[in-house]
């Protein structure tokens, strides 16, 4: 039997683990490939990178001390089988989830995400394709929802009635959400928490083109331009 001499002196690095997992978890898993991949996948998924990290495929194979530990189990296996065993066994006990997408050959590329909130909000954004191509180490991006135009408006402006409801559908039909979110980010900056201050910014950067608007601030800010009102608004918030 191989001997373990012991954790290093000083501070080391410390994986965290749930308190669930000792609970809830550890005593359901029979299988001591999965218990081995799932430990790893604890280790491994706080250093990806993004808001929802993942694991594919490669972090596993790619992992020396991981395919060490597994050929333990099974000498007489190729580790990567018993691998993929227990990865099986850990997405079917819940303690992983799996999204296979699509790469550009057709082919299954499984994501492993953590079956944590995190985790379970980024595999039901990759199931819903808010995802795109990302890079070697990161193949995937998951892409964060944009907060709806109602929610930007409560969390930023104030309290929305049935009239300023109205009013909101109408600009989302009418102007990119992007430049709303923008318009929105640009009220709150010029502490003018008012929508008829945002809209006025959408309906310029509607008739002048988005890219002048800030050389038309800087005229603004040196006293030489004047903003004027646009369809009964203006950008001090008075009809």
């Amino acid at each position: 039997m191989a001997q373990f001499k012991g954790f290093p002196p000083g501070k080391d690095a410390m994986t965290r683990l749930p308190a669930a997992f000792f609970s809830e978890l550890l005593p359901l898993i029979d299988d001591l490939a999965e218990l081995k991949v799932v430990l790893f996948s604890f280790w491994a998924l706080p250093q990806c990178e993004g808001d929802y990290p993942y694991l594919t495929w490669r972090n596993f194979a790619d992992s020396a001390a991981l395919l060490a530990g597994l050929r333990v189990i099974a000498p007489e296996r190729d580790a990567l089988d018993t691998l993929r065993d227990g990865l099986r066994r850990a997405v079917a006990r819940g303690a992983l989830l799996c999204v296979a997408l699509r790469n550009d050959d057709d082919q299954p590329f499984p994501l492993y995400f953590g079956n944590t909130e995190r985790g379970r909000q980024g595999a039901e954004l990759a199931r819903a394709g808010s995802w795109r191509p990302g890079t070697f180490d990161q193949p995937v991006e998951i892409l964060t929802p944009r907060p709806n135009i109602f929610k930007l408006y409560e969390d930023n402006i104030g309290g929305l009635t049935p009239l300023m409801a109205d009013e909101l559908k109408d600009a989302a039909a009418e102007f990119p959400a992007d430049w709303i979110e923008d318009a929105i980010r640009q009220a709150v900056l010029a502490n003018k928490r008012s929508w008829n201050y945002v809209r006025a910014i959408l309906v310029r950067w509607q008739r002048d083109g988005r890219n002048n608007d800030f050389s038309r601030r800087t005229e603004k800010a040196t006293g030489s331009y004047q903003d004027e009102p646009y369809f009964g608004y203006d950008e001090e918030g008075d009809y």
